[in-house]
């Protein structure tokens, strides 16, 4: 039941409650959004963090201007990078026979990129909300191919000792669209 204005208000102490409500209920809303409330906060990084099976320090691995790692195993060190043509970028991570490669290169659409990329026993999965392919690449190791964004594929690589990282260092990625 809607409220009634006491008797003896007339059209003028209505739209002052009516206008005082509405800036009451603005201010609550405003309250609301700007105190962040409902939002998860991302928990505070310090020092080793446990993925998977391995603790690992923070890492920043850049693969290019727009694409980056944020863990990558213990122990690797970028070994080669570089730009691919006509807009892309590769970068590898390696050391004592175990490597990490990452790719961003340019893609029209999921299906066609998806297609391009021979993997063997490839299975779908979702990398960070979008649709990816994983399995065994042709010359050794494991790889998972995703599109990042309408025009952007992205693939990592990863050596089979690292196999079971694989997914952990795609959910690591990061890039300033998309995200």
């Amino acid at each position: 039941m809607i409220p009634e204005a006491p008797p003896g208000i007339g059209r003028g102490g209505r739209a002052a409650l009516t206008a005082l409500a509405f800036a009451v209920t603005s201010l609550v809303i405003y309250a609301l959004f700007s105190s962040g409330f409902g939002r998860p906060r991302p928990a505070p990084v310090e020092g080793p963090v446990m993925v998977g099976a391995t603790v690992a320090e923070p890492t920043l691995a850049v693969v290019s201007d727009d694409l980056w790692l944020t863990y990558l195993p213990a122990g690797l060190e970028r070994s080669g990078g570089g730009a691919v043509e006509p807009k892309g970028a590769w970068a590898r991570f390696g050391s004592g026979g175990r490597f990490v490669e990452a790719q961003v290169e340019p893609a029209a659409d999921w299906a066609g990129y998806a297609r391009r990329t021979a993997l063997l026993d490839a299975r779908p999965i979702t990398v960070r909300g979008r649709a990816a392919v994983v399995g065994r690449h042709p010359d050794g190791g494991r790889m998972i191919v995703w599109l990042e964004r309408v025009g952007t594929g992205a693939w990592i690589r990863v050596s089979d000792p690292l196999g079971g990282e694989l997914v952990a260092i795609a959910a690591s990625v990061k890039s300033p669209v998309g995200d």
